[in-house]
């Protein structure tokens, strides 16, 4: 048992997408069921995951799509275990912005409700991952990476906390919220 004392910190965990905000949409190849059999990183997603895990943050994956595309694209890159806790659609039988898919990470992580304001979510969808971590009271971080989804919020709950170009700018903000 450790029993080091850890950190105070304001900043609790930090949950992440997978789609255009670790892997590049665009290289995805897939089977015929949907799942990716292998995709490209973006540059920079690597290092962040590695250093948020560095930092001592634990780390959930809360993403839509079949399990097998995080196993064999996080996988490849080493990146799966170095998720705490996974939220993935098909296993949850919810696709965000369902509540469902945040509470079933920040369960696994054992984060209270009351806690859910220390708890940062990041995304490329605007209509899913920041209007559930919005919904949930959760820091929203919008990753404005790729041309694939809307850039303009369609109300108020679809407007995120921050607004980051790129994975690595994550970690300047991690560290001013911490």
């Amino acid at each position: 048992m450790n029993t080091k004392a850890q950190p105070t910190r304001n900043l609790l965990a930090i949950c992440l997408d997978s789609g255009d905000t670790l892997v590049d949409e665009g290289t995805e190849i897939k089977d015929a069921r949907g799942a990716v059999l292998e995709a490209e990183l973006i540059p920079g997603a690597a290092a962040l995951v590695q250093q948020i895990k560095q930092r001592g943050y634990p780390l959930a994956l809360v993403a839509d799509g079949p399990a097998a595309t995080f196993h064999n694209v996080l996988g490849h890159y080493g990146l799966y275990d170095l998720f705490d806790a996974w939220a993935i659609s098909e296993l949850v039988g919810a696709e965000k912005p369902d509540a469902a898919m945040f509470q079933t990470a920040l369960a696994q992580l054992a984060i209270a409700p009351a806690d859910y304001g220390r708890v940062m979510m990041v995304g490329n969808n605007l209509s899913r991952d920041i209007l559930g971590a919005n919904r949930l009271g959760l820091i929203s971080v919008w990753i404005d990476w790729a041309p694939r989804r809307a850039k303009t919020p369609a109300n108020a709950l679809e407007t995120p906390d921050y607004t980051i170009k790129t994975p690595l700018e994550l970690l300047s903000l991690i560290d001013e919220l911490a």
